[in-house]
C-alpha cells in the first residue's frame, strides 16, 4: 500500500467494519488543534489480549466538538466508539483492535485520521490529525508460544518449578497490590480534578486564579489519564 496521504479513506466502526466514506473537505475558517495521545499506534502481534491500542482524544476548547474515525485499511481494524462528541475541556478514549494480526501485515505502516466538526449533523470541519498505525511481529515465533521447552536441561527434575509457584507472589504480597491500586485511583482522581478546573485565560470563572491551570498541564493530566485506562483495560 502507499504510504502517503490517506486516499479513499473509510469509516471504521464497532464490528465487522462496513461501507466507508470519504473524507470531508479540508478545514474552513478558525481551525481546531486536534490533540490525541499517542501520537503513533504500534500493535504488538504477541499482546495476551489481541493487539489493541488505547488513543485519547482530548478538546481543549469551550464547546462539544463532534469527531470521527477514517482509516486507509478498514478492513484489519475494528474502532470503538468511531464517531461521537468530546465535551468541551474533557477527553475520551477511543479503543482500536488489529484484526488481522498476520505475517504479511507485519511492519506495514497504515494511516488513521481523527476529524473535529462543529456540534450538529451538518457542522463544518474544524480539525483533522493523521496518525500512523503499524503491526510489530512478535517477539519469538507465535508456534512456539504455550509450547514446553523440549530442550533436555542436565539436573534432577525437582529443579523445575511446580506451576502453582507462578502464584505465590500475588498471595504473598496483598498489601503491594492494594497500595498500587490505591495509587492509580489517586493519580486518576488528581488527573480528572485538573482537566475540570478552569484555564488560566479563561473569563467568568469564579474560582480563586491559583486554581487556573494552563492547557499544557491540562494535555499532561489528559495523557496520565490515558495510560491509567490502557492500564485496568490490560488487566
Amino acid at each position: 500500500m502507499r504510504r502517503g496521504a490517506p486516499q479513499d479513506q473509510e469509516l471504521v466502526g464497532p464490528g465487522a467494519p462496513g461501507r466507508g466514506s470519504r473524507g470531508a473537505p479540508p478545514p474552513s475558517g478558525p481551525v481546531v488543534p486536534v490533540l490525541v495521545f499517542p501520537p503513533d499506534l504500534v500493535f504488538r502481534a504477541d499482546q495476551r489480549s489481541g493487539p489493541r491500542q488505547l488513543l485519547t482524544l482530548y478538546n481543549p476548547t469551550g464547546a462539544a466538538l463532534r469527531f470521527r474515525v477514517l482509516c486507509t485499511a478498514p478492513d484489519k481494524y475494528t474502532v470503538f466508539d468511531a464517531e461521537g462528541y468530546v465535551k468541551p475541556h474533557s477527553c475520551i478514549d477511543i479503543v482500536i483492535r488489529h484484526v488481522a494480526p498476520i505475517a504479511s501485515h507485519y511492519d506495514v505502516q497504515d494511516r488513521f485520521r481523527i476529524e473535529l466538526f462543529e456540534e450538529g449533523a451538518e457542522g463544518r470541519v474544524l480539525g483533522r490529525k493523521d496518525i500512523t498505525s503499524v503491526l510489530r511481529a512478535p517477539a519469538y515465533p507465535l508456534e512456539l508460544q504455550g509450547q514446553p521447552d523440549s530442550t533436555p536441561h542436565p539436573g534432577p527434575p525437582s529443579w523445575t518449578a511446580p506451576p502453582t509457584t507462578r502464584h505465590l507472589p500475588e498471595k504473598s504480597h496483598p498489601q503491594l497490590a492494594t497500595s498500587s491500586f490505591l495509587l492509580f485511583l489517586l493519580t486518576g482522581i488528581v488527573s480528572v480534578a485538573f482537566l475540570l478546573l478552569p484555564l488560566q485565560d479563561e473569563l467568568g470563572s469564579q474560582l480563586p486564579q491559583i486554581l487556573h491551570v494552563s492547557l499544557g498541564q491540562k494535555l499532561v493530566a489528559a495523557y496520565i489519564l490515558g495510560l491509567l485506562t490502557m492500564v485496568f483495560i490490560r488487566t
